[in-house]
């Protein structure tokens, strides 16, 4: 017997086909998922329905996208590894495992996420601490190219998202975790913009290696916000599919606008 807010509701797949399509999501959209599975209730199947839900309402001519970051591979000096003492960095530093892209798991982006990159067909971004999965149509060419220094920026897999005109779905999480605003951060001009160095393990001619890449330094301490204001100005309906709260938002439009946002606010 299911009495919690977040089991009372049961969906199976064609209860997600119905509702996503009450969304907005149609075939041949290019869209960015970022998903709370446990925001929808329980789902028959789990991450796995949800997964083939979006891919038949899509179809062959629609592409998925998903965060595959693995962003414990980073140095441990920038708080990635807080629950490990300073004076065992060094081990971390000479063993954490190298990127391997076929095996090394997504890291905090949630259960759908995880299976996602795994999925028949996906192919995920040679990033090794930023990467991207996508399934579909244009999977090829949002992943065949992920500069080590340019995570967001110019032909990064959101800057290709933007030019093929897609669409963010957000599924029971906000605009904190909205991936596209950080394209957004590349694009705007603020006095507070900083650069950073890196550094992760990833693999040269199969053997491991600790590279160090300057990059933007992302900030998204104020995305919150920049959703907020936008969803008030643009008039952002708020779907519900099960218990979770769900945005489908054309991410062109909400980047050209958080650019001019930044830079009138990020002084």
């Amino acid at each position: 017997m299911m009495n919690s807010n977040e089991t009372s509701v049961i969906l199976t797949k064609e209860d997600l086909i119905k509702q996503f399509k009450e969304c907005g999501v149609a075939p041949g959209q290019t869209i960015f998922v970022h998903t709370s599975l446990k925001s929808l209730g329980f789902v028959v199947g789990g991450s796995e329905t949800l997964i083939r839900a979006l891919l038949e309402i899509v179809g062959e001519e629609g592409t998925l996208m998903m965060p595959s970051q693995t962003w414990k591979n980073l140095d441990p000096s920038t708080g990635v590894h807080w629950e490990v003492p300073q004076d065992c960095w060094p081990i971390l530093r000479e063993h954490w495992p190298a990127y391997d892209k076929e095996i090394t798991p997504a890291i905090g982006m949630g259960v759908v996420a995880e299976m996602f990159r795994k999925w028949p067909g996906a192919r995920r971004t040679d990033h090794p601490a930023r990467s991207v999965a996508a399934v579909g149509k244009y999977a090829d060419y949002i992943t065949e190219e992920h500069d080590l220094s340019n995570i967001f920026g110019e032909n990064s897999p959101v800057d290709k998202l933007y030019k093929l005109d897609g669409y963010v779905l957000l599924i029971g999480v906000g605009y904190d975790k909205n991936t596209s605003l950080h394209l957004a951060e590349t694009r705007a001009e603020f006095p507070t913009k900083t650069f950073t160095e890196e550094s992760s393990a990833i693999l040269v001619n199969g053997q491991r290696q600790r590279v160090t890449y300057r990059t933007q330094a992302v900030d998204d301490v104020d995305f919150v916000r920049i959703g907020k204001e936008y969803d008030e100005e643009h008039q952002v309906k708020v779907h519900k599919v099960g218990n979770a709260e769900v945005r489908l938002i054309r991410q062109k439009s909400l980047v050209d606008w958080a650019v001019e946002w930044m830079e009138k606010n990020r002084i």
